[in-house]
């Protein structure tokens, strides 16, 4: 593929709501081979091939990981994309097993939420890489794939969920994937014991709907799983630079406490 300058990667992410970048972290791959299963094995959340095992906050628990916050290479597109002050708003680790269906991680309208992804095994198409539907991020997209028509494909079409038209990302251990949370994604045909993890990031909040659309990611996606935003691996080995990824969730998650009591009184 030829090398695209800053503007057409950030208008093909804009366009289709997803990049690939092979072989970013390639250098890193046996370090974060090692560090992915420090974390699984300090929490005893190995697998046992029946369903999937998850860690939230993930790449908090780990120095080594962190650091894939800061790396040059991931930080030049991300900022390209979000822009210099963007948030890291959490993680998970996990060991997949069988299919993923179709689905949305957020749907969000501000903040320009994206989900990078690292495949600590190789996949393919028929082993469980990530599938998606480019641009079906956008609005419009939303009104024609909606929550149930991708995810219930066989009462809507009569196909399975692998049947439906999908580009597949297939993945070497040190690529890195990036996409829109409002992109349809799957997977399908992995094992028992498949790894990746990944870190999700937004836009800085500017304005109060996106102030609020913060405050609520952090109550649904974070709140859930700890009583702070980060872990302490994180913050101990925090430079300058990359404490200004974590000030501003910081800065609301009390906010988001409240806005999560809330939620469960009402369920």
């Amino acid at each position: 593929m030829p090398t695209q300058t800053p503007a057409q990667q950030r208008a093909f992410f804009e366009t289709y709501g997803i990049l690939r970048l092979p072989g970013l972290v390639r250098d890193r791959v046996d370090a974060i081979i090692a560090d992915f299963e420090k974390v699984f094995l300090a929490h005893g959340r190995k697998p046992d091939g029946t369903r999937r095992r998850s860690i939230v906050p993930f790449v908090d628990q780990s120095a080594g990981l962190s650091a894939l916050l800061d790396h040059p290479g991931l930080l030049a597109v991300v900022e390209n994309l979000l822009g210099p002050d963007f948030n890291y708003v959490g993680s998970d680790g996990n060991y997949y097993t069988g299919d993923t269906g179709w689905h949305r991680d957020s749907l969000y309208q501000s903040n320009s939420y994206l989900k990078v992804a690292f495949y600590v095994d190789r996949v393919t198409t028929n082993t469980g890489c990530l599938r998606v539907i480019p641009g079906s991020h956008h609005d419009a997209a939303l009104k024609i794939w909606d929550g149930t028509v991708t995810a219930e494909s066989e009462a809507n079409f009569g196909v399975t969920g692998r049947d439906i038209p999908a580009v597949p990302l297939e993945n070497e251990p040190g690529d890195v994937l990036i996409f829109n949370h409002r992109v349809l994604h799957s997977s399908w045909g992995g094992g028992s014991e498949r790894r990746m993890f990944t870190m999700n990031l937004g836009r800085r909040a500017k304005d109060p709907k996106e102030v609020d659309d913060l405050i609520s990611y952090l109550s649904y996606h974070l709140r859930p799983h700890g009583t702070e935003p980060y872990g302490q691996p994180m913050l101990d080995t925090a430079s300058a630079a990359r404490k200004v990824h974590l000030t501003q969730p910081q800065q609301f998650w009390a906010a988001g406490g409240e806005h999560y009591k809330l939620r469960m009184a009402k369920t």
